[in-house]
């Protein structure tokens, strides 16, 4: 773990620099306050903070202050002051700008390792519930199987994305894709080669989309995928090149090897509507594709879904 030394004696900073070393930190030394708080900025910057209290510019209840203040968006940093200053009412006033543990000058060896191994736990604590919040986090928003948005988080993509196409005046590309006969390829090959079609359908879609394009399992065998700053040709082209790819080469298990394809239904902002509306659009282009003999890409105007419909 790295740990950040804030003194301004060279004694102390060598003193304490030993033994974190010793005890398996990282050490990295500074001797003022200013430059303890550019370290902080930094990316991956330490987590565990030594700090003096009387320093030469920014002291080291300042100090604190200001990383207290950073806000709950960035990691914890725990803090332990070391100063000369042993009053009761000293130990308050760092304990309310937000000091974790408070130790006095001079300090026994012992009890400073005790102190940091306190805040290495914490720290590591911290980035546990992180990681699991983050996990929760993934799980509530994107399909367990494909790993893509599920259907709740790709609508909440469509939506933000229709939102900033009437700001900005840009359009927006929506395909709404189903895979081929999929029914047949889980009863002739199973379930089992179903799952890894689902898989595979995912990745290489997800591989042909840019960075910011948003694509989601939209219900069993359909996704969903969005597409800012498309325009109606545009996004033919892209899901034209999207259904060849995936078309190009058969999906492979152990025991099988088939080559899948979809059909596609694609729509735009320029047509209007609400996102339930571009979506039925979308839906009704899926279904003439499917009245067409499938493993196509087709768009119907908003004048003509009433027709398919009905």
């Amino acid at each position: 773990m790295n740990a950040l030394i804030v003194d301004d004696s060279p004694i102390y900073r060598k003193l304490i620099r030993d033994h974190l070393q010793e005890w398996g930190f990282v050490p990295t030394e500074v001797e003022n306050g200013s430059q303890a708080w550019r370290v902080l900025q930094q990316t991956d910057s330490p987590k565990l903070v030594i700090l003096d209290w009387v320093l030469p510019d920014l002291d080291g209840i300042e100090l604190c202050q200001r990383i207290r203040n950073a806000g709950k968006s960035r990691p914890y940093v725990y803090i332990i002051l070391l100063t000369g200053k042993d009053g009761r009412k000293d130990m308050l006033t760092a304990m309310q700008a937000g000091v974790d543990d408070y130790l006095v000058k001079p300090f026994d060896e012992s009890e400073l390792r005790a102190r940091i191994l306190v805040g290495k736990r914490i720290v590591d604590l911290q980035q546990e519930l992180i990681l699991a919040r983050e996990s929760m986090r993934h799980a509530a928003t994107h399909d367990s199987l494909t790993g893509l948005m599920n259907r709740a988080e790709v609508m909440d993509s469509l939506t933000r994305e229709l939102a900033r196409s009437k700001r900005d005046g840009k359009p927006v590309g929506i395909i709404l894709a189903d895979i081929d006969h999929f029914k047949s390829v889980n009863d002739s090959c199973g379930h089992l080669y179903g799952d890894e079609v689902l898989k595979e359908v995912a990745r290489r879609f997800r591989g042909r989309l840019r960075v910011y394009d948003a694509v989601g399992r939209y219900g069993g065998e359909e996704f969903l995928m969005v597409l800012p700053g498309c325009d109606a040709m545009t996004t033919i082209i892209r899901a034209d090149e999207l259904r060849l790819h995936l078309a190009s080469k058969p999906v492979v298990s152990a025991k099988t090897s088939r080559v899948i394809t979809v059909s596609m239904g694609v729509v735009t902002s320029e047509q209007g509507g609400t996102p339930e509306a571009l979506l039925s659009q979308a839906d009704c282009g899926l279904y003439r594709a499917k009245q067409k003999g499938r493993n196509r890409v087709e768009e119907v105007e908003k004048a003509h879904v009433s027709e398919l419909v009905t």
